[in-house]
């Protein structure tokens, strides 16, 4: 981590595993943070667009929800703030954010970032937990319903995709945290979000660390309160190949390819992703 972290992963390290100060990683998400208050510049290493996007405000929301930074981060919050209720990047008629922007094209980026259908409703992915994040700002709209009919769709349909489903857990984290817990069925939700877990979770174990398949670790990392029940083979053999993951430098490795030609930048995406993995592993094997 020393030898290979960027400063706001290093920072996020450090307030993980060292009780690191947490200004530290506020410090170091800094430079992330556009004027409009949102957050670019190849924060999410797969997307190097300087512009603000929702997906990579969301990635901000992560580092500082993670780490215990996000109650100190009054200026920045305010700023993510700004940007979420300025209806940028937002589909007109379902109030739900894009994942991805046209912008991205213009940038070194993965293939899931280049833009879809301009009219085409988004999905919850990383609507959920921006209106969660709103709605314990206390900002004024219609996050609270957005929240509702997220996790009501959840409990009645499941199984959103991998990335989708860690948005409805850090919704649902985010609500106990700050008190929201009257705003849905926390109960009913937790029940969805680990029935959901264990229909994503890859059951070929065989896979794990070699194909771009969800894995225990994905979802399970410290306390969790989403352990479905029946998935302990599957978080043991995880565990038990760790070992053989682990690269010569201690770090552990990514499990993608970009599919654009931009090999030179996915490289250095590579880099960067590599620390983030390792933290992701530690948290699961801890």
């Amino acid at each position: 981590m020393k030898k290979n972290a960027r400063p706001v992963e290093l920072a996020e390290f450090r307030c993980l595993f060292k009780a690191g100060p947490k200004r530290a990683l506020i410090e170091a998400l800094r430079p992330f943070q556009n004027p409009d208050g949102g957050f670019g510049h190849a924060l999410e290493p797969d997307n190097w667009n300087p512009n603000s996007t929702p997906i990579t405000t969301n990635d901000a929301l992560i580092h500082l929800f993670e780490t215990g930074a996000l109650s100190e981060a009054g200026e920045m919050t305010q700023g993510m703030v700004r940007y979420l209720c300025s209806g940028e990047a937002r589909h007109k008629e379902t109030f739900r954010w894009f994942s991805s922007i046209e912008s991205n094209r213009d940038y070194p980026h993965a293939v899931w970032w280049e833009k879809g259908a301009e009219d085409a409703p988004p999905n919850w992915n990383p609507t959920v937990s921006l209106a969660a994040f709103l709605v314990c700002m206390g900002a004024e709209g219609p996050w609270k319903e957005l929240v509702q009919e997220a996790f009501a769709g959840l409990q009645e349909a499941g199984e959103p995709s991998g990335e989708g489903l860690k948005c409805f857990m850090l919704a649902w984290r985010l609500l106990r945290a700050y008190g929201k817990e009257n705003l849905i069925s926390m109960e009913a939700a937790q029940e969805a979000i680990r029935r959901s877990v264990y229909e994503n979770i890859c059951k070929e174990t065989e896979k794990y660390g070699v194909e771009y398949v969800p894995t225990p670790s994905w979802f399970l990392q410290g306390e969790s309160p989403f352990l479905p029940d029946g998935i302990q083979p599957l978080i043991q053999a995880e565990r038990r190949g760790l070992e053989k993951l682990q690269q010569e430098d201690g770090g552990f490795d990514i499990s993608w390819q970009w599919y654009t030609p931009y090999e030179t930048e996915f490289q250095q995406a590579r880099a960067w992703w590599r620390p983030r993995v390792t933290m992701e592993k530690l948290r699961f094997y801890g």
